[in-house]
Parts: structure tokens; sequence; C-alpha cells
């Protein structure tokens, strides 16, 4: 081989690992950051160019006995592979599920493969929530066509028995009659959602965020503290403002409802931004995505709830409708996004997110 195709071969080498489905990195015998591979940018949701220089642990909280074993492996030459590691990303505050597999090179360097275990589980998880949803409000079409026929036709009964009576006193009975037929015919339209299909505009997700805010310290005042945890490189997402606004309400007001019914103290809520890189939604996987945290330090939703809390109906409140996360996901679906929820007692978190290579 001529000492040309060597160096072409050589150039070509980032674009062959930049084609892997596994993770790449390389570290320094200081476990700093050398090189990512495009799946590696997309599991640490960070890029190359970002991460060169820094430590592994800057990028990856909580390594634990990990980091002992790069710097054993290091010292040794020996390889070595850990299953089901947990990597707790300090960009996202995530953690993730990677088989990590360890190689010492020449020149005290260090190559690690990485596979995320939970990107296939999380996958089938989208999948069966997509498809429970999708099964959800077929039946609640079916079952709002048949309320609003005879709904229909009790109200204009009692308009009609109202005109007929004798006595004036007795039309306040046809007048709770109509005003009843007429409240739950706008629970039933609630339920159905937006009958029309978004508009789609490029929106600048942070001025609907800031939008979000001004509504809500209108409606509760400053009961609750806020905090914005912005990345201002995020670009425009193609989406219906007006309906990724009343996503985007829904869920804070489920956040603040779940704070004040349990009283918490130095109760609070952050919204974050984050651009995340080769990302999964349904079976298409975007390059990039748009994703828009929800944070709040309440209760926390129990259990038992976690797998059914966005379809219509279920509300853990005893004054709940169970419509808000249910419309916000329909939203979402919409814009080929989708709406994750984690839980635990003290941080609940709810990610929404939007493709921007659509």
């Amino acid at each position: 081989m001529s000492l040309a195709d060597s160096k072409v071969n050589t150039r070509l080498s980032p674009m062959i690992l930049d084609h892997l489905s596994s993770a790449v990195v390389l570290l320094d015998k200081n476990l700093r950051y050398l090189y990512l591979n495009q799946a590696a940018e997309g599991l640490l949701a960070v890029s190359h160019q970002h991460a060169y220089g820094q430590l592994f642990s800057d990028l990856v909280r909580d390594t634990g006995d990990l980091k002992a074993s790069f710097l054993h492996a290091l010292e040794t030459g020996t390889p070595f592979t850990q299953r089901q590691a947990t990597l707790t990303l300090g960009t996202l505050h995530q953690n993730v599920l990677v088989d990590i597999s360890a190689t010492p090179l020449p020149e005290q360097s260090l190559l690690l493969e990485m596979q995320a275990m939970d990107r296939l589980v999380r996958i089938s998880r989208e999948e069966a929530i997509v498809s429970s949803q999708q099964t959800s409000r077929h039946l609640a079409r079916g079952l709002a066509h048949e309320i609003k026929n005879p709904l229909g036709g009790i109200r204009g009964a009692a308009q009609l028995l109202a005109r007929a009576l004798p006595d004036a006193s007795l039309t306040e009975y046809t007048r709770i009659i109509i005003e009843e037929a007429d409240r739950l015919r706008d629970l039933v339209d609630r339920m159905l959602g937006s009958h029309e299909p978004p508009v789609m505009q490029p929106v600048n997700i942070h001025e609907v965020l800031e939008r979000v805010l001004s509504l809500i310290h209108a409606e509760y005042g400053e009961s609750i503290t806020f905090q914005r945890d912005y990345d201002p490189s995020m670009p425009d997402v193609e989406g219906d403002r007006g309906q990724l606004l009343q996503a985007l309400l829904n869920i804070v007001r489920n956040a603040i409802q779940a704070l004040h019914e349990n009283h918490t103290p130095d109760a609070g809520i952050t919204l974050r931004t984050r651009v995340q890189r080769r990302f999964t939604i349904g079976k298409r996987q975007h390059r990039l995505v748009c994703r828009i945290d929800v944070l709040d330090n309440g209760p926390g939703i129990p259990a038992e709830m976690q797998d059914t809390i966005f379809f219509p109906m279920i509300s853990g409140r005893a004054d709940g409708t169970g419509l808000g996360l249910a419309i916000a996901q329909s939203i979402m679906a919409q814009h080929h996004g989708m709406i994750e929820c984690e839980s635990a007692p003290g941080n609940t978190r709810f990610s929404l997110y939007l493709p921007l290579d659509t």
C-alpha cells in the first residue's frame, strides 16, 4: 500500500466510524475525550467539538467504579467489558443503560465501544404507548358520536318544552337540562381534541415557553418558583404555535396542580430545552430533535398510574378530567413528536420531543 493510499484510509476512518450504530469514544491517558463518532454524540448528547479535551467525568457523572476500571485497563493493557452500566449524562440529567467495552491502544489511549441497551426497550415501549393511544382515541371518537347525538335531542326537546310550559317558573328546570347537556357536549369536545390539522410554520420554542409562563403567572400568581434552562442555540421547530402552546400549557398546569394539592414546600418548576442527536421517535430515527423538559419537585406520579396517564379520563386528582395530558400527547403526535414521563417523589420530568430534521 502506498503512502497516499494510507492517507486516504486515515481520512476515511472517521467517516466509516460515523456510520456505525455503536458509540465509539477515544480517551487519552487522563481520560480526556479525543474523539466521538456520531453514535457517541447521540448517546452522550454532546458534539465532538464540545467534548474534545474534556474529562470523561465532565459529561458522564456518577461513573463510580467505571473510572477506576478505565485507569486499570490503561495501566495493565488489559481490555474489559461491563454489561448494563448506568451512565448519568450531565448534559441531560438522565440515566442511560449501556454495555461498554474498553480496549487499551498504543500511546496510552483507551477505545470505548458502547451500545445503548435501553434504546430497544424504549422503542418497544413507545410503540406500545402509541398503539394504545390510537386505540383509545378511536374508542373515544366512537363513544363521543354516540353521546352527542342523544344530547342534541335532549337539548332540543328541553327548548321546545320550555316554550310550551304555561308557568314561567317551571322553565328553571328546562334551563338546567339545557346547561347540563351543553356541559356534557363541551366535555366530549375537549376529550376529542382539535379537529383542525396543525398549521406548520417555523416556531421559536422559547417564545412559546415564555408565553406559557406569562399565562401561568396571570392565572396562579407567584406561588410557584420557575427556573429557565434554555439552550440558546436551539433552532426554530416546524409546528403550529397555538397547538404547541396548548400542549405545554397543559403539562405545566398539571405540574402546578400537583404541587398545590400536596402543599409542596419550596415548590418549583424548571423549563429546560436541549438539542438531542440521533433520537428515535416511533420507528424513525432523527438526526436532531428539540427536547423540552418540564421538571417539578412535587410528590411524583404513583407507579401504578405512570403507564396510563396519557389516556383520556385518567386522572390522579379527584376533580381532574384526565384530558390535559391526553390532548398534549395527541398534539405532539400530530407534530410527529412524542412525550415521555419519568417520575419519582421529588423529581417528575415530562419530556417533549419535536423533530428538527423533518
